[in-house]
């Protein structure tokens, strides 16, 4: 023992030093416990960090204030965690599923987040001292894990930065600082602040514009909704080429085995669609076409199964047909959907002209 310390900071090293399985135990288990809860709640965080304090820093805690410490149970922060966030409002999220999964010492618990000091950005953080019920976790072998209670900080990416930052620079070591590096600290802090609440706030509006293409898109409001992967895939859900796609396999009587369809976002773009109305005006211009050019495919062949993809391929290889974009579009079309190949450009001759006398092609 070192003979510097007094006879009640050894008392609670020896205690600590009885209990590090169990800290460290704690320290396994309290981290998992709380990624599992994470995602059944859909939460993505971008750190669980944990810790056991080591005993040299606690001592150096316990020769500064020891003496306010009765036992080592009331040392909250032997134990600790740190769940690090993407965005300001995922911090509640956390501590909704921290306060459900753990009993919380709100008389020691502390939002540092409403501390308003100029350069406070990095230690905004908000601190739980929690405790595990049995209800979450019990091991007969460990009792006191139920006991001990351990700390929990939540803070966004940024803020971590900021902390780790400032903290590297010797900010807070005690050294003495110009104010001209304290006045361009605080600067960046302001900084990063704005930035946080920038990622917040875009996320939103992004949230709130992928929930009206959806409405739109269930509305039929379809010349409204730019074409974009957002967009298109909400689009997908209501199955647009689903008629067409089944005309086309009573043909043969055919099963339609599903393929994903998201290879076609990058074609309409590259037809000049702008809006998911556009697609629409496609189906409802081009259905027939897109039937006939089955049914010549289809006629000569005895397939049983197509794919979901030949209804939007045909309703492409009409449309292109009719613009007279001829075999160089029909090739592109083929190298955006199947990769680049020199097949696509024999296949596109095929089909340039076994389709040539087609009704449509004649109206």
């Amino acid at each position: 023992m070192n003979q510097n310390l007094s006879p009640h900071t050894q008392e609670l090293l020896e205690q600590y030093r009885s209990l590090l399985p169990v800290y460290e135990k704690m320290a396994d288990v309290i981290p998992e416990k709380l990624k599992e809860f994470f995602d059944e709640a859909g939460i993505i965080v971008a750190a669980v960090e944990h810790r056991v304090k080591a005993e040299k820093s606690l001592a150096g805690k316990l020769q500064l204030k020891g003496d306010k410490y009765k036992d080592i149970f009331d040392i909250t922060d032997v134990v600790g965690l740190r769940v690090i966030t993407f965005y300001i409002d995922d911090v509640d999220k956390v501590a909704s599923i921290v306060e459900r999964l753990f009993e919380i010492d709100w008389e020691n618990s502390i939002d540092k987040r409403k501390i308003h000091e100029i350069d406070s950005f990095g230690y905004l953080s908000l601190h739980y001292i929690c405790r595990v019920p049995e209800s979450s976790y019990n091991d007969p072998e460990h009792p006191e894990i139920n006991k001990i209670r351990f700390e929990v900080q939540m803070r966004t990416v940024l803020q971590h930065a900021w902390a780790n930052m400032n903290h590297d620079t010797g900010y807070k070591s005690g050294v003495e600082i110009p104010l001209i590096y304290k006045r361009n600290m605080s600067r960046l802090a302001g900084m990063l602040e704005l930035i946080d609440d920038e990622f917040s706030r875009i996320r939103q509006e992004i949230s709130d514009y992928r929930r009206n293409v959806q409405k739109l898109v269930a509305s039929g409001n379809l010349s409204e909704v730019q074409l974009d992967g957002d967009s298109f895939n909400s689009y997908m859900k209501i199955r647009p080429f689903g008629p067409l796609t089944r005309r086309i396999a009573s043909i043969n009587q055919a099963e339609i085995q599903e393929v994903d369809l998201s290879p076609f976002l990058g074609l309409f773009k590259a037809m000049g669609f702008k809006t998911l109305g556009d697609i629409a005006n496609l189906i409802k211009e081009y259905s027939d076409a897109a039937y006939q050019i089955a049914c010549f495919q289809m006629g000569i062949t005895d397939l049983d199964i197509i794919s979901s993809s030949v209804a939007p391929q045909n309703l492409c290889t009409a449309f292109i047909l009719k613009k007279g974009w001829g075999s160089g579009g029909l090739k592109s079309m083929l190298d955006a959907l199947n990769g680049p190949s020199e097949s696509n450009a024999f296949m596109a001759e095929y089909l340039l002209e076994q389709t040539k006398d087609l009704p449509f092609m004649n109206k």
